[in-house]
């Protein structure tokens, strides 16, 4: 496994945003291992940081902009491209406001900085994401399809068709992240002639122009188009007699159109968070339906993440504590006690056990015939195995209650019956602060997840 990687030295560019055109320098800064990707808005009070993550995108018209707390950093599609082609783990990058320079269009010109700034190997091992099965994604409003197979390498193929007779239907591949930098990475942002007037209308491509994106006439340009475009770009366009692409602007590549959706891709799958081996196809990709796909892979690294820190009895050597020192610690009691053992017990977690018999109380009452735990004593099983974790440290815990004040994202993904062994797993949030404790709870019954919540404990003493 290669280790993580981040620059050598921080480097700036300088450059305006396509669609605010306002003028921005992004600053590449390095960044210790596990951190991933960082932006911070310097322009802002406190300098606010926003990680790349697919679940903080706001806005996906003509580029990726995340959003934290109401700040935003827009167009970050391009840098995260070439963030992930040049394999970089740990960044934090400074930006004087909201939206990330487009230079040329392409990813290139960020590649370039990177190289210039020196890669360098970090002390920990990257961890990918090892797709385990296969992945389906199709957007019926914008007829788009996403497939994505376990695979042994980062592969990913797209197909376009925008019912164009000068692009036609074309197709790029990236068969591994080695092959970015030659392969992708200078393939420029492209649009329609027709939209230009639209997009404008609608407050974008403000700091769009001739050098910085391939414009396609789908029919010969009129004078009084010419004109407006002109205008829009403030750049002189001259007519041509057919349909093709404005001012004539050499293509780097032959399907240099469906290269750059590629590039898109690659860097709007950046917002994953974590490198990834998989084989994806894409038919018809954009900005809204890549991190559509994106959520829905993050979904599935959160369920392997989770099953893989599956705990086991046979895992622990000996108990932390019994059933008696428990009682030491709650003042619950049978049959409102749903903790037999604490497993494990750490600075920022708690692993308790509870065998759940078939003579259990409520059992009698909830669906005799057929038993299942109520969910609601599932979560009173959390809520004890955490209290466990907020009084084990105080001098006389037996003197303290904890009275749970807020549950949230409470999930009951199986029914729990009698025979199973529940594993109750409490993770602190961030620390005990002012005698508040927020930890995520999950109950584990053999290899499945049967029950996770959010639960917000004030420590009280009567």
């Amino acid at each position: 496994m290669p280790f993580q990687q981040t620059i050598a030295k921080p480097i700036s560019i300088s450059g305006k945003g396509l669609h605010t055109g306002k003028a921005c320098t992004v600053t590449l800064i390095p960044a210790n291992e596990n951190t991933g990707i960082i932006y911070k808005r310097t322009d802002i009070h406190d300098s606010p940081e926003i990680p790349a993550d697919c679940e903080l995108v706001v806005d996906v018209r003509r580029g990726t902009t995340i959003e934290k707390n109401k700040v935003k950093v827009s167009t970050v599609e391009h840098l995260m491209a070439a963030i992930v082609g040049c394999e970089i783990d740990n960044l934090l990058i400074e930006l004087n406001t909201q939206e990330i320079p487009i230079l040329d269009g392409s990813a290139y010109p960020f590649v370039q900085l990177i190289l210039q700034a020196g890669i360098v190997e970090q002390k920990e091992k990257r961890v990918y994401f090892h797709l385990d099965e296969t992945v389906r994604f199709y957007d019926e409003e914008k007829d788009t399809e996403y497939l994505a197979v376990p695979y042994e390498k980062y592969s990913l193929t797209t197909l376009i068709d925008f019912n164009s007779d000068v692009i036609g239907k074309q197709y790029a591949e990236l068969k591994e992240i080695k092959d970015f930098i030659p392969e992708l990475s200078s393939s420029r942002t492209f649009c329609f002639l027709h939209e230009v007037e639209q997009l404008y209308k609608h407050g974008l491509i403000k700091g769009g122009d001739l050098n910085n994106a391939i414009v396609i006439a789908e029919k010969q340009i009129t004078h009084k188009s010419a004109e407006a475009i002109a205008e829009i770009f403030q750049q002189d366009i001259h007519t041509i007699p057919q349909k093709g692409i404005v001012n004539n602007i050499k293509l780097r590549y032959p399907n240099e159109m469906a290269r750059h959706k590629l590039l898109d891709l690659v860097g709007d799958l950046a917002l994953v968070g974590i490198p990834m081996k998989a084989k994806i196809f894409a038919s018809k990709p954009g900005h809204a339906s890549n991190i559509a796909f994106a959520k829905i892979l993050k979904k599935r690294v959160t369920e392997i993440r989770k099953l893989k820190s599956v705990p086991k009895p046979e895992d622990f050597n000996h108990p932390v504590y019994e059933l008696n020192d428990i009682k030491k610690i709650l003042p619950h009691r049978e049959p409102f006690l749903f903790l037999d053992k604490i497993l494990e017990l750490t600075e920022t977690s708690v692993t308790g056990l509870k065998n759940v018999t078939a003579n259990e109380d409520y059992f009698k009452g909830h669906f005799p015939s057929k038993p299942i735990m109520p969910g609601v004593l599932q979560i009173e099983a959390m809520a004890q195995t955490g209290g466990i974790l907020a009084l084990h440290k105080m001098d006389h815990p037996e003197e303290y209650l904890t009275y749970f004040s807020r549950i949230e994202n409470a999930k009951f993904h199986h029914p729990i019956i009698p025979g199973d062994t529940m594993i109750i797993k409490m993770c602190l949030n961030h620390p005990i602060k002012l005698g508040v404790a927020s930890m995520h709870g999950i109950i584990y019954v053999r290899d499945q997840i049967v029950c996770e919540a959010d639960l917000t404990a004030k420590i009280f003493k009567p």
